[in-house]
């Protein structure tokens, strides 16, 4: 499989080989953006991730997304200079392999994979809830499940069409937002202070919420925004990306946080009792029945069905990149490289890595449970980002690449291990399980660096970024 290019030094000595253009370079900067906030799916978050934040904070779910978004902030500024020093299609763990050591890099390819793939169950299963609004025979989560089938043959095509299907579907997706944000504007019952109230309803009515519990709601918040990062997993179908793939991330991030956080706040706002809302266990349907009518929950949760499907077709051209990045880094067994590697000779995409990673979260939103799904990837985002801030404080040793540089370096790195760090610990003490499958994954990863590829020299030998002209 002829995957890298290889060359020579000014003085004749050997050169590590450059990755070859296999990919179609047809993205320009806003198609990007298009199908990265696809990746993100704002909405879906809103309806599907955020309800749990409401439910068990109250009003203070909204100062818990702020805190989310202030560490999101550092957390984008260390993917930006990262993704702009190495715009390689396998995002961070081809950042970690470099700078941090080969073992935490698989390690951290493992991770990023298993959560991929259960993100896109995550979001898939929330179709069913969604479409059975409007047609009560669409719920269910084998709705969920046909999802995931279809989106993956989508996710097939070239890459152009894509980011403009997923446009399209973001168009919808806000559109949804945009009626929560107003009826809960134009409706308000009580006052910002009810942005930082901490309750949640017991048996005998509601409770205060402390500290910790709120601290241990961050990681959820954070998967919330998570997928503004995933702008590099297209940096090598982007044009000029050196230059812009650091823009796109931050254009992303700004956006993520006003789409999801402006909707919350006027929820909190305009809901006719806190009490209803916080004893609903679909708040957001809640609050949409109570101050537009059942037309207006039917449409907008029609608009919520489309952007979960958004979604689901953006992440999984995301994690069928990082499969194809492996392979083409010779991760596996050679029969197995040569078809995880396969580019589809019309449409330029990884067509066997797409149709893995699709079929891989298939079974997962099969078998396993929600709820689940929800803790174990918020859980392993904590650790992804800890790795990212980890390889940020070690890539100015790097050449410059001319591409985007964080600002107040080594600030941001620096908050962002000391609030993963937090986060960590706050989840360990309020349920330590949840970082049972990350630690895990992250271990399986290093061990089959270690006994796999480590005894191969002519294995995962990491070339340079490919060099755009």
């Amino acid at each position: 499989m002829a995957t890298q290019t290889s060359g020579q030094t000014a003085d004749g000595d050997h050169q590590e080989p450059r990755y070859r253009q296999q990919l179609s370079r047809a993205l320009g900067m806003g198609e990007n953006i298009l199908i990265t906030l696809s990746s993100v799916t704002p909405a879906s978050s809103v309806f599907i991730i955020i309800p749990s934040i409401l439910l068990a904070a109250g009003g203070a779910s909204v100062l818990t997304l702020a805190i989310a978004a202030v560490a999101s902030v550092f957390i984008g500024l260390c993917y930006a200079e990262l993704a702009a020093t190495f715009p390689i299609t396998g995002g961070e763990y081809t950042w970690a392999a470099r700078l941090l050591g080969r073992p935490v890099g698989f390690a951290l390819f493992a991770l990023t994979l298993v959560n991929g793939v259960l993100i896109i169950s995550v979001i898939a299963l929330g179709t069913g809830d969604y479409l059975g609004v409007a047609i009560p025979q669409l719920g269910g989560k084998w709705v969920g499940i046909g999802v995931i089938v279809v989106t993956t043959g989508i996710a097939i095509l070239n890459i152009k069409a894509n980011a403009w299907v997923t446009g399209v579907f973001l168009c919808i997706e806000i559109a949804a937002i945009a009626v929560l944000v107003f009826l809960g504007f134009a409706n308000a019952e009580r006052g910002p202070s009810e942005w930082v109230h901490a309750i949640t309803m017991t048996d005998g009515g509601t409770a205060p919420v402390g500290p910790g519990a709120l601290a241990a709601l961050i990681p959820v918040a954070l998967f919330g925004y998570n997928g503004y990062g995933a702008a590099v997993y297209y940096a090598e179908e982007t044009k000029n990306a050196t230059r812009t793939i650091g823009r796109v991330i931050m254009v992303c991030l700004a956006a993520t946080v006003a789409i999801e956080i402006l909707p919350l706040a006027a929820v909190v706002l305009g809901a006719p009792s806190m009490t209803d809302l916080l004893s609903s266990p679909a708040p957001m349907n809640y609050f949409l029945t109570a101050r537009g009518g059942s037309t207006v929950n039917t449409l907008v949760s029609v608009g919520i069905a489309i952007a979960i499907v958004n979604a689901v077709i953006a992440i999984i051209l995301q994690i069928s990149r990082l499969v194809f990045a492996s392979a083409r880094d010779r991760s596996w067994p050679e029969p197995i490289d040569r078809a995880l590697g396969t580019v589809h000779p019309r449409w330029h995409t990884p067509v066997v890595a797409t149709i893995v990673v699709g079929a891989s979260a298939t079974v997962a939103a099969a078998v396993l449970p929600l709820s689940w799904l929800i803790t174990a990837t918020g859980a392993g985002l904590v650790l992804v980002y800890l790795f990212v801030a980890l390889a940020a404080f070690r890539v100015r040793g790097r050449p410059s690449s001319g591409g985007y540089r964080m600002p107040l370096w080594p600030l941001p790195p620096i908050i962002v291990v000391a609030a993963m760090g937090y986060a960590g610990y706050s989840v360990l003490d309020a349920a330590w399980e949840q970082m049972v499958v990350a630690v895990v994954a992250m271990l399986l990863g290093c061990a089959y660096y270690l006994l796999y590829l480590r005894p191969r020299p002519d294995r995962w030998r990491l070339p340079d970024p490919i060099q755009e002209s």
